[in-house]
């Protein structure tokens, strides 16, 4: 007998309600993650010299509790309910009145949006899960290495295993194309950044993008890999020419390869299917 899960009513809010709590989690990942990387080169560089670091606060993703980055006064959990608790303080600390990016509820909420959207396009099914564990992944990807130029490893590997671990019964694709679309998504950028660097002498992109792009492979095949590359490389443009006419970016600034990628793997999950064919169909219609 199908079980209360199974009702479109019930379990499309439940999504929507989990993305909200993900995304204020996803806020202190990517927040913190890079500093956990830095703090862990800084080790390992430190241990190669014989050295050693300062004791100093260690971060992780559950400690310390957060805090104002103005202030420095302790967010109580009245005050870090996801949203709620940012329109009742009307963007502000409670504390020094100082405003509270808005990158927080931008991220709870378009976490929100697309778990519900996930939930409704499959439905209470494996694929649902499986497409909500990669659109949580592709935003935290998206957001840290729009600020800091990183992928971390600790989030790209571990995502494409569970690419080739959700393909292994056929989820979205034949785990033969998992395989061949993770090992074309890292060759393919592997490829161009070795040519960029022959033909300049200079480093194109970085080796996170090529895993993230194995990534993509791992869930969604190698058909889809054009597609990826196609809107990735069109969000790039459009967005770095906006950027750079809104005067927020300089036309020397290396500009993160990452977050467009994860815009393209967002879209090509949900719709890639459907824009595959419709190119085809227009290829062939114009030729």
């Amino acid at each position: 007998m199908p079980g209360p899960f199974s009702d479109p009513c019930v379990f499309i809010p439940l999504a929507a309600l989990l993305g909200l709590c993900v995304g204020s989690f996803l806020n202190v990942a990517i927040h913190r993650l890079p500093k956990m990387m830095e703090r862990e080169w800084l080790e390992e560089a430190a241990a190669l010299h014989g050295d050693t670091l300062p004791d100093g606060e260690r971060l992780s993703l559950s400690r310390p509790r957060s805090r104002c980055p103005h202030c420095g006064h302790t967010i109580s959990a009245l005050e870090n309910i996801p949203l709620l608790s940012y329109l009742a303080l009307r963007g502000r600390c409670r504390h020094c009145k100082v405003p509270i990016g808005s990158r927080y509820p931008l991220v709870e909420t378009l976490t929100a949006a697309l778990s519900g959207y996930a939930a409704w396009r499959f439905g209470s099914s494996p694929a649902a899960i499986g497409a909500l564990v990669f659109l949580w992944a592709m935003i935290a990807l998206a957001f840290i290495d729009f600020d800091t130029q990183l992928l971390p490893d600790s989030l790209t590997l571990p995502l494409l295993w569970l690419g080739l671990a959700f393909n292994l019964r056929a989820t979205y694709i034949p785990l033969a194309d998992a395989v061949v679309g993770a090992m074309a998504g890292y060759l393919f950028l592997w490829s161009v950044y070795w040519l960029f660097k022959i033909v300049t002498g200079k480093e194109g992109m970085g080796h996170g993008d090529f895993k993230l792009l194995a990534a993509i492979g791992a869930w969604l095949g190698w058909q889809i890999l054009p597609l990826v590359i196609l809107l990735a490389s069109l969000a790039g443009a459009a967005i770095g020419l906006g950027l750079i006419a809104a005067k927020r970016l300089d036309r020397g600034t290396p500009i993160p390869f990452g977050p467009y990628l994860a815009i393209a793997g967002l879209i090509a999950f949900f719709h890639g299917a459907a824009l595959n064919v419709y190119l085809t169909t227009a290829t062939l219609l114009s030729s």
